[in-house]
């Protein structure tokens, strides 16, 4: 097992707050409208093909999402206590399962899409009492918006250059 240093701990954080700052900042423009609720494509879900680079990102992503949902929730904008502690656990859970898989490319942005799909699209329904189904589906389109069509030609980029950022 790898030692946890000070270099995986400030990637964590590094990549924590970009996934909050591009979540509160994409908020701010005409796509935030689609950043929270039934039909939800968070841009910063892009960012969730990083496992496949370092493991620094499955603690970065879960505590950029836990903070996005903390702040989210005090705007009225995500489902409360549900999306603070489900939400971000399936990102955590997502994060952990892309990590695993990361050699096979492809399949590194399919579980945020499936995790955030079921646990998203359930607490949706739970706070909201949005169709189940319909909102699972609607977050599960807006995930393979976000990870694969923006989140896989972001891996491919950031693979060219994995030795020289997360080395």
């Amino acid at each position: 097992m790898k030692k946890i240093d000070t270099r995986h701990i400030a990637r964590a954080g590094i990549i924590a707050a970009l996934y909050a700052a591009v979540t509160l900042v994409a908020v701010a423009t005409p796509v935030g409208a689609f950043m929270f609720g039934p039909v939800q494509v968070r841009v910063s879900e892009a960012l969730t093909v990083l496992p496949a680079l370092t493991g620094a990102a499955v603690p970065g992503l879960f505590i950029g999402c836990l903070v996005t949902n903390i702040i989210g929730s005090f705007f009225g904008v995500a489902g409360g206590a549900l999306d603070i502690v489900f939400g971000s656990l399936a990102t955590l859970l997502a994060a952990w399962l892309s990590y695993l898989v990361r050699d096979k490319k492809w399949l590194v942005p399919l579980p945020p899409v499936v995790v955030n799909a079921v646990a998203v699209g359930l607490v949706l329904h739970l706070a909201f009492d949005y169709p189940l189904v319909a909102t699972m589906g609607t977050v599960g389109l807006g995930q393979i918006a976000a990870c694969y069509v923006l989140g896989m030609p972001l891996l491919l980029v950031l693979e060219k250059y994995k030795g020289k950022i997360f080395r």
